[in-house]
């Protein structure tokens, strides 16, 4: 699979014996990030056959302990495990001061380096970008400043018709203009080659927004809006609406009225209280709004299409 998301933890605050903390583990055309780092999470990794060494970027929503507890004791073990290639860490200002001091008070010196960059919760912007992937945050809305994230594809290059191209023994040095979709005029001759001709729509390219923790926040439509992918925080069910509210958490069906309204084409709901056992309930209320949803569950793999 190209496109990926291992759901390492789905539970809120509490570890139980089926859900642990919050994190996820996202593969984007070989890109390999981690999003959130709850208590456990490296154990979860070593279950589900998750590869430590190839993270290279590590997303951090906010400072609640359920979602980067285990993030002191998984770079510990990515040194011992020998990494000494750099990774990039991207969570709320407090979170460097927190694992640089863990990492001298415990003595340990790391043999790789760690570039943190700070997000305030407040704004949206792109925080890392390459030839195939972007990723966005945004500002979600939660007792504490909290950051959404958002993982594109880019647009993809079209797709050379090859036999055709050998046929009229074409310059290998018009492959990258026609996958661009650029038509070329030989300058000599004044013939235009026609990048239609030789080549074909590009593959589609997809998109996985990650929203926990937050309230019913409507705000955040913008930024998701026609995500492939939603996965967003139901830590209750509307008989809860109370506590939901107080907590700045979200119920089953604010979810599936923000995947709705943003017009995604699947949902995944997650982050769900220990009080639950399963969650049926929470997939039956937001099926009343939201057809295509699911309830994660932590191993579950989820391809990105």
């Amino acid at each position: 699979m190209d496109f990926s998301v291992t759901i390492l933890g789905s539970g809120a605050a509490l570890p139980t014996f089926s859900r642990n903390p919050t994190s996820q583990y996202i593969i984007c055309n070989n890109r390999h990030i981690l999003i959130d780092c709850g208590e456990g999470t490296q154990i979860q990794m070593r279950k589900f056959g998750v590869k430590f060494q190839r993270i290279t970027h590590i997303l951090i929503s906010h400072l609640h302990g359920d979602h980067f507890f285990g993030l002191v004791g998984l770079l510990s073990t990515m040194h011992l495990l020998g990494r000494d290639q750099g990774i990039k860490i991207y969570g709320p200002e407090g979170l460097e001061q927190i694992i640089r001091s863990q990492l001298e008070i415990g003595g340990a010196k790391l043999d790789f380096s760690i570039e943190f960059k700070t997000l305030d919760g407040k704004s949206e912007g792109l925080l890392f970008e390459d030839k195939l992937i972007e990723i966005y945050t945004f500002p979600l809305k939660h007792r504490i400043p909290t950051n959404g994230f958002l993982i594109k594809e880019k647009e993809k290059e079209r797709i050379l018709l090859g036999e055709l191209f050998k046929q009229d023994k074409l310059s290998i040095a018009l492959i990258p203009f026609f996958k661009r979709g650029e038509d070329v005029i030989d300058e000599l001759t004044g013939k235009v080659y026609l990048h239609k001709k030789y080549t074909l729509e590009p593959k589609k390219s997809f998109s996985y927004a990650y929203c926990s923790d937050t309230m019913y926040y409507e705000k955040i439509i913008p930024y998701i809006e026609n995500a492939t992918v939603l996965y967003h925080e139901a830590t209750f069910l509307e008989k809860d609406r109370s506590r939901a509210k107080t907590t700045f958490h979200s119920t089953a069906k604010d979810a599936a009225k923000i995947a709705e309204k943003a017009k995604v084409a699947r949902l995944l709901l997650g982050h769900l209280s220990a009080r639950f056992e399963n969650g049926l309930e929470h997939e039956k209320e937001a099926k009343t709004i939201f057809e295509n949803v699911e309830v994660v569950e932590d191993g579950n793999v989820y391809e990105v299409k």
